[in-house]
């Protein structure tokens, strides 16, 4: 197991510490958050259960933050 295994969507909202606010519901069970101070957007999926770690992953790219600061921003 990496360093990103085990996350769940509500664990994974702390996005907010890095300033992403949500920004409007997207297909399915997905959301769009946006980050006013960089202008990335992400997309989070709601979904119960873990998010696998590449998905994740994808996720900390998409946002433009490094694994160390996505995991300190708690």
């Amino acid at each position: 197991m990496g360093r990103l295994a085990g996350f769940t969507y509500r664990r994974i909202r702390h996005l907010r510490a890095l300033g992403f606010e949500f920004d409007r519901q997207a297909a399915g069970s997905h959301e769009i958050w946006f980050n006013l101070r960089t202008g990335r957007y992400t997309t989070l999926p709601n979904h119960p259960g873990d998010i696998p770690e590449g998905t994740l992953r994808a996720i900390v790219r998409q946002a433009g933050v490094s694994v160390d600061e996505f995991l300190n921003a708690a």
